[in-house]
């Protein structure tokens, strides 16, 4: 089972989500909270292999959230779902480390199928969220004089990033571990300077890497 960590404040869509997501046959909800007050203890403590997260929130929010666990758990999917579409509320995420973002008008289908392929490793975005990402960081200053220093095989595993491949499907691509991809694309995300897989492809298409 996938274990779901859920934020949100709302108390009746909180508890539409829990059953929805617990309804569903590979996950289930082992904590759901109306704020991020004690996200690094709740992480701990329930171990969650995805954290789906609002971003205004009473309290300490969806970024300052985000920000707490990416110094502690680099790795852990984290899927943000809320109203915001505004440039800055993405750009806010993203940076600070979201590995996918999500407007709550998604179906439930799509969000269950969402959930799934960020725990596979991917960053699935709605689509109108995908283009403002892919703009925002055209605009940004590049620094593609850095060649960044990327072995081989690491330009290898971003270019399948880009693809849109998860974790699971690089390894069996390229004939390597999922560990070893984990490996990989730590490295990638130290050398690129960025925290997460949006980060990571937004970059790989700016400054031309793959």
């Amino acid at each position: 089972m996938i274990r779901i960590v859920l934020y949100e404040d709302n108390t009746k869509l909180r508890e539409n989500l829990t059953l929805l997501i617990d309804g569903a046959n590979d996950f289930i909800v082992c904590g759901a909270f109306k704020n991020c007050d004690h996200i690094l203890q709740q992480t701990q403590e329930l171990l969650p292999d995805v954290i789906l997260m609002d971003i205004d929130m009473p309290g300490t929010n969806g970024i300052q959230g985000l920000r707490i666990i990416r110094s502690q758990y680099p790795d852990l999917p984290i899927l943000m779902l809320t109203v915001f579409d505004d440039n800055q509320h993405v750009f806010d995420a993203i940076k600070a480390g979201a590995d996918g973002y999500l407007l709550k008008k998604t179906s439930p289908e799509k969000l269950l199928e969402y959930i799934h392929e960020v725990y596979e490793g991917g960053a699935p975005m709605t689509s109108s969220i995908a283009r403002q990402v892919l703009h925002l960081f055209a605009r940004q200053p590049s620094d593609k004089n850095d060649t960044y220093h990327l072995s081989e095989r690491e330009k290898e595993v971003l270019q399948l990033l880009v693809n849109g491949y998860s974790y699971k499907m690089i390894a069996g691509e390229i004939f390597i571990s999922i560990d070893t991809v984990r490996s990989h694309i730590k490295k990638i995300y130290e050398k690129l300077h960025v925290n997460s897989k949006s980060e990571a492809v937004a970059k790989a298409f700016r400054d031309k890497l793959v």
